[in-house]
């Protein structure tokens, strides 16, 4: 199984990255990144997953219709991941959806087999969370957009996380890969990178998953860049590191069996102490690199 994915490697037609469970090897999660041109649009049915429709750069109209009626949300976007917090839209199963860019841009369609059809909704940028997470070298900022108690899904879990250049994240590493109730949830889970370029030079860093003694005992050590996609269906994940220079970005995308959606880890024992040096530090401060916009009136 190959479990870090190149950009360009995991390529389909239209799509600059497709990740179905069937491609991954598992059952829940999945990620398409569409690329559209001024004036493009994409059109794809949601069969027996829910999506979330988030705009990595530029905006989109989203239109999605099914048996129980037909909704349109116009998403402003951003200009890039490292700009600003994006407004998004939920489209349900068993759906039929087009996303239409006037001036073009990349979007991450994030998705999860569900049993639930919940109603298509839009998402506004002011409603995200912007977490600070971790001190010092570990700090980085987590946007909960698709949050578990954040916004409402059947099964699927997104976050963003946005590393500044020279710190680790996904830090200490953990893992969710067993069910332990109260303590523990499975869930398979896909990194979406992307790196700030620094005077046209651009980012990298590094990930490391490694076997936890659960599933298939993954186990990477991979340079990542701009477009990589890392899979992760077992096994202690961390650190992310951002080399210095380079703010790093990536998109979580997360969904399991449970009957609870809940995101609940397991610190690795070696290296769980480190969140206890957190109060003594302060946080990077470089960080927010932007926090969501006011909500309006």
């Amino acid at each position: 199984m190959t479990y870090h994915l190149p950009a360009g490697k995991a390529v389909d037609g239209a799509l600059a990255v497709d990740v179905t469970p069937e491609k991954a090897g598992w059952d829940h999660s999945s990620l398409r990144v569409l690329h559209l041109p001024p004036g493009g649009s994409h059109t794809f049915d949601s069969g027996d997953s829910e999506w979330i429709v988030l705009p990595l750069s530029g905006g989109c109209t989203v239109a999605t219709a099914d048996d129980f009626g037909r909704e349109t949300f116009e998403l402003s976007g951003r200009k890039s991941v490292f700009s600003g917090v994006s407004d998004f839209a939920y489209v349900p199963r068993d759906a039929r959806t087009t996303v239409t860019s006037h001036g073009g841009g990349r979007f991450a369609l994030t998705g999860a087999r569900c049993t639930r059809r919940l109603p298509a909704r839009y998402g506004p940028a002011s409603s995200v969370p912007v977490e600070l997470r971790g001190t010092g070298n570990c700090s980085r900022q987590v946007n909960n957009f698709g949050a578990a108690g954040t916004f409402e899904c059947d099964k699927l879990i997104a976050v963003e996380v946005i590393t500044p250049g020279g710190n680790w994240s996904s830090f200490p590493p953990h893992k969710h890969d067993e069910h332990r109730p109260g303590r523990e949830s499975v869930l398979e889970e896909i990194y979406y990178f992307e790196f700030a370029d620094h005077d046209g030079t651009p980012g990298l860093g590094y990930q490391r998953v490694s076997p936890s003694g659960q599933g298939q005992g993954t186990d990477v050590l991979a340079e990542v860049r701009d477009g990589d996609v890392v899979l992760i269906p077992d096994g202690w994940h961390g650190p992310s590191m951002a080399v210095p220079g380079h703010h790093m970005y990536y998109l979580n995308v997360m969904a399991g069996p449970g009957d609870e959606r809940a995101w609940l880890i397991c610190d690795h024992p070696d290296h769980a102490w480190i969140r206890d040096t957190w109060p003594d530090r302060p946080v990077d401060d470089r960080l927010p690199l932007y926090t969501a916009p006011e909500r309006s009136a």
